[in-house]
């Protein structure tokens, strides 16, 4: 059992309460996944397994996709509903100021992450430190939002509901939190769902129910994907017989011997002389070899 399954993660769950579970479920200890989800969020959460888990940190499509509920007019120490007040605001917007402030956090743009995350400095996860008491300064990472869409703004409750499409490692609870105090009436998040991440969507995902029942029945192996499409996206190369045993070794080909070689391209998804997807290559022009990233035979 090797390949990819999407899961629509249950809100209550961390990520890795989901791998501990899909362990049992699939009788499989070799499961990874490609990017964390606060526990209160639901949605798209792509999980590899066996020899997929190699993948992990090399998926092209880094981008992700989420719709988020929130509130104006308070602050929290987690920056979302769950947490502790740390402010209130009397000020009352208009979905008219909310439209005009959101585009200045489109873009390449600064952000410094929650306490409560898991990020690392110093060796110390934020979340530990934070849960007992401490705030330490972080310093600021550049991450890029595509773009950001109100879906609806309720101006009684001064609640509302953004879609985003950003890069990996942004935090929504913090650009809720950064629009709020731009429009200087603070806000946290109230809900989150990933409807996107690493290429998948949440129709490609199924609950965690629906793999216990698959699983079940036997039928679980249908629904998985092979590693193969999370890198459709890149230039196709195809090995000859005598390459693919080479290739397979580690041996670093000479780039005038193959095939479809672009110099534009610096990685290729690569097949064997039977088709066979083998993994991903990366092109060395200057020393003029192909060497291997991952191989996922």
């Amino acid at each position: 059992m090797n390949g990819i399954i999407g899961v629509n993660k249950p809100s209550g769950f961390t990520s890795f309460d989901v791998i501990a579970k899909l362990r049992g479920i699939l009788k499989k200890k070799r499961i990874g996944h490609s990017g964390t989800l606060d526990p209160m969020a639901t949605g798209v959460l792509p999980v590899f397994i066996g020899n997929a888990t190699k993948a992990c940190d090399i998926i092209p499509d880094t981008s992700k996709a989420y719709r988020a509920g929130f509130r104006l007019g308070i602050s929290t120490d987690t920056l979302d509903i769950t947490g502790k007040i740390t402010a209130e605001y009397s000020l009352k917007v208009t979905e008219k100021d909310t439209l005009d402030v959101i585009p200045k956090f489109t873009g390449n743009i600064k952000q410094i992450p929650p306490m409560y995350s898991a990020v690392k400095i110093g060796g110390q996860k934020l979340c530990n430190l934070a849960r007992k008491g401490i705030e330490i300064e972080r310093p600021e990472r550049e991450i890029t939002v595509d773009s950001i869409k109100l879906e609806s703004f309720d101006e009684a409750s001064q609640s509302g509901v953004i879609s985003v499409i950003c890069s990996k490692g942004t935090y929504i609870r913090s650009l809720i939190d950064d629009i709020g105090n731009s429009l200087g009436c603070g806000g946290v998040m109230t809900s989150l769902v990933r409807t996107r991440s690493g290429g998948f969507s949440l129709d490609d995902c199924f609950t965690l129910e629906e793999i216990q029942n698959l699983a079940d029945s036997g039928n679980v192996e249908n629904v998985i994907i092979s590693v193969e499409r999370i890198f459709s996206g890149l230039p196709k190369i195809r090995l000859n017989e005598v390459q693919t045993r080479m290739y397979k070794n580690g041996v670093r080909l000479d780039l005038n011997r193959i095939n479809h070689i672009k110099p534009e391209f610096s990685e290729y998804s690569v097949y064997g002389f039977d088709h066979e997807f083998i993994g991903v290559a990366r092109a060395d022009f200057e020393k003029c070899e192909l060497r291997v990233v991952k191989n996922f035979i």
